[in-house]
Formats: C-alpha cells, sequence, structure tokens
C-alpha cells in the first residue's frame, strides 16, 4: 500500500471544519502525529490553498481535533485541538477552538463513547489544551446526536440543531490568570489594549486606535499589509508581557468597537441598536471571516470586567453580550464575579450547530 490510511471523521463545528481522530488511531504526541495531520490538511503549501489535504486554505479551515479516554475526574472524554498552519510545517496545540468544542459531543455520542439519551444527552469534555471543563448538551434522536433543528448559526448556512457549550471556570486557560499582566489596561507597541485571558488568551484593542472603523470587512483588514504586520509586533509583545511561550495561535488580536450600523458579508444590515460591541478578530495572520468562538467568549468575559476596553465598548449593556462580527450577530452569556476587587470568571455559555459530514480514512503518503 502506497499509502497508510488512518480513520477519521470530517466534521463542520460551529463556523469552523476539522478533522477529527480518535487518539488511538494515532502516534503519541510529537513529531510523527504531526507529520500526519500537516499531511492531512495538506501543509505546508506556499501557495496558500491546501490543495493536497482536506484543509481549505484559511484558518478556520485547517483544524484537527483528537478524542480519547477521559484523564480528567469526572468527564467523560479528553479533547485536544491542534491548529494546523497553512503555509508552514506547524501544528500548534497553544489554545482551544470553541468552535471545534461543539463538535466533540456529536462526535462522543456517534461513536459510542458516551451513552445517548433521547432528548438532551450531557457530554462532559476536558479540553487537555487549556486543563478546562466544557459541558456540551447536545440534542438527541434516534440514538445519534441531532442534525435538524431550528437554531440559525450566522456564518452557516441554513439551521441545526442547537447545542449549548458551557465553558466552566474559563479564566487563566493559557496563563493561570484571567488578567495576565495585573491590569485591566496596558499600553504596548504604542497603544491601549487589555490583555484578557478567558478560554483563550486574547488582546483587545479599539478598532480606531490602528485607524480602523471596526466595521471593515475581513479582506478589506487583510488586505492592509502595513496593518498586519503592526497587529503582529503588537500581539507578540503582547504575548511575551502576557507569559506566554511564542506561539503563531495565541494570543489572538481582536479590534473592537461601540456599536455602530454595519453590514454582513451577506450583505444583511444590522443597526448599531442590534448590537453591544463590534469586533473584528485577526487569527493565524489572517482576519477571520466570522469571529472564533474562544475569542467571542473571552470578550464576553471582557465586556463584564470593568475597565477593560470592551466594557467601555458595550457601556453597561446587561443581558447576553451581542456581539457585531463580519458573519452576523453572535450573542453570549457571561458570568463574572466581583470579589474584593478582582474579577473571576465562573461561565461562558455559547450556542453552535455541528454536523458529521464524512467518515472513512484518511490517506497519508
Amino acid at each position: 500500500m502506497t499509502q497508510r490510511r488512518i480513520p477519521a471523521v470530517y466534521m463542520r463545528g460551529g463556523t469552523s471544519r476539522c478533522l477529527v481522530f480518535h487518539e488511538r488511531d494515532l502516534p503519541a504526541p510529537g513529531p510523527a502525529r504531526d507529520a500526519i495531520l500537516l499531511s492531512a490538511l495538506g501543509s505546508p503549501d506556499p501557495n496558500g490553498r491546501q490543495l493536497d489535504g482536506l484543509g481549505g486554505g484559511i484558518s478556520s479551515l485547517s483544524k484537527a481535533v483528537i478524542i480519547g479516554p477521559p484523564a480528567m475526574p469526572g468527564a467523560d472524554v479528553d479533547y485536544t485541538f491542534a491548529q494546523i498552519e497553512v503555509s508552514r510545517a506547524l501544528v500548534d496545540y497553544a489554545g482551544n477552538c470553541g468552535n471545534c468544542s461543539s463538535a466533540v459531543g456529536p462526535f462522543a455520542i456517534d461513536e459510542k463513547l458516551v451513552a445517548a439519551r433521547d432528548g438532551e444527552t450531557l457530554v462532559r469534555i476536558h479540553n487537555t489544551n487549556t486543563r478546562k471543563l466544557i459541558v456540551a448538551h447536545v440534542l438527541v434522536a434516534g440514538g445519534e446526536a441531532a442534525v435538524a433543528g431550528d437554531f440559525e448559526l450566522a456564518g452557516v448556512a441554513g439551521r441545526g440543531a442547537r447545542i449549548a457549550l458551557d465553558f466552566v471556570d474559563p479564566g487563566g486557560a493559557g496563563t493561570g490568570r484571567l488578567l495576565p499582566t495585573g491590569r485591566t489596561r496596558d499600553g504596548i507597541a504604542g497603544v491601549e489594549v487589555s490583555c484578557v485571558d478567558a478560554t483563550n488568551p486574547v488582546v483587545f484593542v479599539r478598532a480606531r486606535d490602528v485607524g480602523l472603523t471596526g466595521t471593515e470587512t475581513p479582506p478589506a483588514v487583510d488586505a492592509d499589509h502595513d496593518l498586519g504586520a503592526r497587529l503582529e509586533k503588537l500581539r507578540v509583545e503582547a504575548g511575551a508581557r502576557m507569559g506566554l511561550a511564542e506561539s503563531a495561535a495565541v494570543p489572538k488580536i481582536a479590534l473592537v468597537t461601540a456599536p455602530a450600523d454595519s453590514t454582513a458579508l451577506d450583505g444583511t444590515r444590522y443597526a448599531a441598536g442590534d448590537v453591544d460591541v463590534l469586533g473584528r478578530a485577526i487569527s493565524m495572520g489572517n482576519c477571520h471571516r466570522a469571529f472564533p468562538l474562544t475569542v467571542a467568549m473571552c470578550l464576553a468575559v471582557a465586556a463584564r470586567i470593568p475597565g477593560s476596553i470592551v466594557h467601555e465598548c458595550v457601556a453597561g449593556a446587561t443581558g447576553d453580550v451581542r456581539l457585531g462580527h463580519p458573519s452576523g450577530v453572535l450573542p453570549i452569556a457571561a458570568r463574572v464575579e466581583i470579589a474584593g476587587g478582582e474579577p473571576r470568571a465562573e461561565t461562558v455559555t455559547v450556542y453552535r450547530t455541528a454536523r458529521r459530514l464524512m467518515e472513512g480514512f484518511v490517506r497519508v503518503p
């Protein structure tokens, strides 16, 4: 056989796609495992298209998920997320992906790793990247994860079965501290930022401070190469200030602004009153076509931290934080407790849909 066959499932999770593997079908963590993931996704590709693999040429379509037996007491499965670079031979495990997290519960149910109960099944997921617990509420029909439903997810065509994801105690997922620098605001690379670590470390920047309105399309942001270089320099310096090892994946950058009229990529117009904050997120050097879910969750937590740049943008709005992003509006619920003057993130809840697209084997030369 000229190519190795490895069992895998190809899934959409939220606004991302990923290859999902059983841990038992892969080598132990290390170069041999990374080589398989790179080949399966089609990286490295200097042309940026991943034509020789199953990746889609952008960060949200170049991901892998590895599922194994639980190492955390009370969890049902372990879940490891891998971000595969498109143009370089790099597999990054530094952070989690909230969108891919939504594929884990349905996968665990359909693979019989968790006993299914018609109606709703809870899947308790230990994310090994952040060492945090995620509780997925998955609708089940006929012993399998439900697909049909009436929940509409901005950025995904059609409707599907809603999956609620509770991220428990999400603060300090990457650095051990909700406010890694010990402050709600810092001056970095000539601009004022808020460094917050909830589900993933994120650097929040006012869009106007880098010459943007916050309503630009992702292609327009990507076309400004000087801005890209400036934001990458800021990201690297912020990562060092946050105590993070050098990584292409974290921290992320989120550009935020107060509510304003905007138009989504599909042409839908949103009034300023439809949102609490507008955001554009930079992931792996590109402006995300929607908004990375972990970044959105971190934003919702930051919105509840007095003094942060995001809190300034939402101007005291209560209830779910309605985030306006390039593909629409995303509501996120965040609970933050202020005790002794220090914030603590209790939970973040988001809603996604997911679907199994293909199953079988990936071929690796």
